[in-house]
């Protein structure tokens, strides 16, 4: 028997919700902590922590330890340098503690499977999935790759993306294209966009669109149903992109995660 388009959809979001209430995903963060030269504590993780030319430092007390996928951390030990939207993950008992590169500066965020925000979860609410929303588009490669900077939710830092091209696709009766920037599996495309929902039943500053490798002749589907929520719609810790300029469609896209309840 041939599954319904809301059953679909309902078992993709089951899955996504599934991944967000992970004990240590995003829901699970419980400070976001900017280091600079200056040894600091971190609540939920052991050592004073700084950074570097020659990477993140963390300087463990008698007595505490991290451990690694290699083995475990005691000490001084420095972690080689991070490239940017990279991050490496110790842990320190049942809390997994995440140091990364955001906009140019290192960072560390705990991930406690007891933080508050992630026990008190119940889920986040949708539009019911509607295929006039799983619209046909076309890929259109730029000849060559063009970055773009972009704002983040952070104030004062700023993200730079590679763009191969755009989609340009027919919606609400209107001719429209977005920004695409690489996706996260080869070939695939990821969208980040507001619309005229945005701060009204969709979260005001972003919505992200993953979108499959085009066919041969550039064709894509371009899926609202699927629009999800960046980690910055639950939690005050993320430093999550703002869309490019241009990439505010002026129809009411409503599909897709609404306002988290």
């Amino acid at each position: 028997m041939t599954t319904s388009f809301q059953q679909q959809w309902d078992q993709w979001h089951t899955e996504h919700e599934g991944r967000r209430a992970d004990p240590h995903g995003f829901l699970a963060i419980t400070g976001l902590h900017w280091l600079t030269e200056t040894p600091q504590r971190i609540d939920d993780a052991p050592g004073a922590w700084s950074t570097g030319p020659s990477g993140v430092t963390v300087v463990l007390a008698e007595g505490e330890s991290l451990t690694t996928a290699t083995g475990t951390i005691t000490g001084t030990h420095t972690f080689a340098p991070i490239e940017e939207r990279g991050d490496v993950i110790v842990e320190h008992g049942d809390v997994h503690i995440e140091i990364a590169r955001r906009g140019g500066y290192d960072v560390v965020r705990p991930r406690s499977p007891r933080s508050p925000l992630l026990t008190a979860y119940t889920g986040t609410p949708a539009y019911p999935a509607d295929e006039k929303w799983a619209v046909t588009g076309r890929y259109v490669p730029f000849d060559e790759p063009r970055e773009y900077t972009v704002g983040s939710v952070a104030e004062g830092i700023e993200h730079v993306y590679e763009s191969p091209g755009r989609v340009e696709f027919e919606a609400g009766g209107e001719s429209l294209s977005l920004i695409a920037f690489n996706g996260s599996t080869p070939g695939s495309l990821s969208v980040l966009f507001t619309d005229a929902t945005s701060g009204l039943t969709t979260y005001a500053a972003n919505r992200s669109l993953s979108v499959a490798p085009p066919a041969a002749d550039g064709t894509v589907t371009i899926d609202f149903n699927r629009a999800t929520n960046l980690p910055c719609a639950y939690v005050d810790f993320a430093t999550c992109p703002l869309p490019p300029a241009g990439n505010r469609l002026p129809i009411a896209v409503e599909a897709g995660e609404r306002i988290p309840s």
